[in-house]
């Protein structure tokens, strides 16, 4: 509960400020609520105005996006970059395409990345971008006109030492690959300026599965500081796109068990696990078709829940992939009823606030997305470095790379924790631990 009167009233100012983003609102006061602690011991937080410069982007771009479709016929889309804070280097941040896109839910995601990049230790910034356009049900043709109009703008604002963009939902290998040529086609260079793109023009070895990795190595080394590990436990996932691809295959390859997926139109129970090779490839081919995972069930025979979601399902380990607020408070409850020991956070802000409450009121061991899923993230800014040194590193070296952040996100979030009162608040050490990296890199480079 958030009770700091500075905190609080600064939040309410934020609330009166931009009345409609709830989004935004629910993820300031998540971070507040574990911030008051570390405000009380060093007050300069609030004297020099880090926390009122911190819940203001930088800079906020909205655009209109004209493309033809295949009838000829002009359709226009709305496109943004919002570039929060860039206290520890170049903006870094996924762009999204969906139809659920607003400016609301681009300022949260990128006020959220801005401490998960800070937790990896590396220097980058955080920014978030998108449109609310859905790339399923359109051609080929289409989606690269597309991409090549929203591009077109976003060019003007991005650079490999300023933003450097990445995929996110909607924002596959396909559209990265349209967005990078003709960014290089209009500012005449061949720079790391996105990430995700295809090895063949410069991106890295398992930069999509990184994320799904990354989310995994974070949970082993959870269960290892409870005395337990992957081997032999069940996981219910949420999604089946390329985060949910990435989680199934390194929890199949440490021994665990995935028993659901789940998409738009229902969700897939396999009692024997996504785990076979023909399981996990037919899963690639649903995260590229974006068909739904009723074809799963009709593959391999397994029940299909219509317009259900899969967290009624008695598992070790809950871990929600697909995207913000998926769980509730009626799905809070089906957890703690079926003793979930462990929830981890894949997807940016996938709980309600009070579903998050409740989850952790009842003893649930809650892993934060901003930590859980900063793999993703890690490597891309791993394939920056590779560009700035026009090299490619090997699967392992980059593997390796990744498990290492991972453990250190996880070592610092307990230790940052501990030091502010919160012994074993995942959430609040994960929150703490990228504030003050961010909020003592402000201070050095003063009001800006």
């Amino acid at each position: 509960m958030l009770t700091h009167p500075y905190l609080t009233t600064l939040l309410a100012r934020v609330e009166a400020r931009d009345p409609t983003e709830t989004e935004f609102h629910q993820a300031v006061r998540e971070v507040f609520e574990s911030l008051q602690g570390v405000v009380e011991k060093h007050p300069v937080y609030i004297e020099r105005g880090v926390l009122d410069m911190m819940v203001e982007p930088e800079r906020v771009i909205s655009f209109r996006v004209p493309w033809v479709d295949d009838q000829g016929r002009v359709q226009v889309n709305r496109g943004y970059r919002v570039q929060f804070n860039s206290a520890i280097g170049p903006y870094k941040g996924g762009l999204r395409f969906h139809p659920s896109v607003t400016l609301d839910t681009v300022k949260f995601l990128a006020f959220e990345q801005t401490f998960k990049n800070a937790l990896t230790g590396l220097p980058m910034g955080g920014a978030k971008g998108g449109a609310d356009f859905d790339p399923k049900g359109h051609s080929d043709g289409e989606i690269m006109r597309f991409c090549q109009s929203f591009m077109t703008e976003l060019a003007r604002h991005i650079g490999a030492d300023t933003d450097v963009p990445a995929g996110d939902i909607g924002v596959g290998a396909r559209e990265i690959g349209y967005l990078f040529g003709q960014y290089k086609r209009l500012r005449n260079e061949f720079t790391g300026a996105l990430t995700g793109k295809g090895t063949a023009y410069g991106g890295s070895l398992i930069r999509p599965e990184a994320t799904g990795y990354g989310a995994v190595y974070y949970t082993a080394e959870l269960l290892a500081s409870h005395g337990e590990g992957i081997w032999g436990k069940t996981f219910a996932l949420s999604g089946y796109g390329n985060v949910t691809w990435g989680t199934v295959k390194k929890i199949r390859e440490l021994g665990g068990k995935v028993l659901t997926l789940s998409g738009r139109d229902g969700y897939i129970y396999d009692k024997d696990g996504v785990s076979t090779d023909e399981k996990v490839d037919f899963l690639l081919g649903m995260r590229e078709s974006r068909s739904g995972v009723r074809a799963y069930a009709e593959k391999f025979g397994v029940p299909f829940y219509e317009g259900a979601r899969p967290w009624g399902v008695k598992v070790d380990v809950a871990m929600p992939c697909a995207t913000q607020n998926e769980v509730g408070i009626d799905e809070a409850k089906q957890l703690v009823a079926n003793g979930v020991k462990y929830y981890v956070e894949v997807s940016n802000m996938p709980t309600s606030a009070e579903a998050l409450a409740y989850l952790r009121a009842h003893g649930v061991t809650v892993a934060p997305s901003k930590a859980v899923n900063a793999g993703g993230v890690a490597v891309s800014c791993l394939e920056m470095a590779q560009n700035a040194g026009h090299t490619a590193w090997s699967a392992e070296e980059v593997d390796d790379r990744l498990r290492a952040i991972m453990k250190d996100i996880y070592a610092s979030t307990l230790s940052a924790a501990r030091t502010y009162g919160a012994e074993g608040d995942l959430v609040a050490g994960a929150n703490i631990a990228g504030f003050l990296r961010v909020a003592n890199a402000m201070l050095s480079l003063g009001v800006c």
